[in-house]
């Protein structure tokens, strides 16, 4: 049969969040169209409009997609004591987290004014905040308190500078991760 092929199975989803991805990165979120989205997939617009109706629907698809695993930690600590060893597997874990979605962020950064309406920064920073939560400690000094909120920041806003230093992503990654632990292990040594 001729004709434009389809994206079958039951990834169809996942595979037009991959291809959409990649294009508003190399292309920007606002100059991508659906019409480029589906030409990537190799398939019609109709089928594209049949899994989303619209650029803005991939794209809080991508953000929920890049956020579960930051779902998932603030899950798990919850059920955790609030303890040092707690805090220091939040950080390596929001920090691996952070890596993986770092293509969202960029395109975030890169298109800010345009996706103010879909509500992606608000859910990020609702995560920001329930992770802020969690490391704070009921009792702590305002000084251990505050080292805690700057081990926290260095994680998370380091991760936008580290593009700009050279080197492996991972070995940036780890070397970020191992002075904001280096910070929060200061904390801990502040209430003793």
């Amino acid at each position: 049969m001729g004709g434009t092929p389809h994206v079958r199975g039951a990834n169809t989803r996942d595979k037009i969040q991959s291809v959409a991805l990649e294009l508003f990165i190399e292309r920007g979120y606002e100059k991508t169209s659906m019409r480029e989205i589906a030409e990537g997939l190799g398939i019609t617009k109709a089928a594209l409009y049949y899994h989303f109706k619209a650029k803005e629907e991939i794209l809080v698809a991508i953000s929920q997609g890049l956020g579960g695993p930051v779902d998932e930690l603030v899950a798990w600590a919850r059920t955790q004591p609030r303890n040092l060893e707690t805090k220091r597997e939040v950080l390596r874990r929001y920090s691996e987290a952070l890596m993986g979605a770092a293509p969202l962020f960029r395109i975030m950064q890169e298109s800010g004014a345009a996706l103010r309406t879909l509500g992606i920064g608000q859910t990020l920073n609702d995560r920001i905040a329930a992770i802020g939560e969690l490391m704070y400690q009921d009792g702590a000094s305002v000084r251990s308190q505050v080292r805690i909120s700057d081990a926290l920041a260095s994680v998370h806003f380091g991760a936008f500078f580290l593009s700009a230093i050279e080197g492996d992503p991972e070995e940036k990654r780890k070397a970020l991760l191992e002075s904001a632990l280096e910070t929060l292990d200061s904390s801990a040594e502040e209430d003793l």
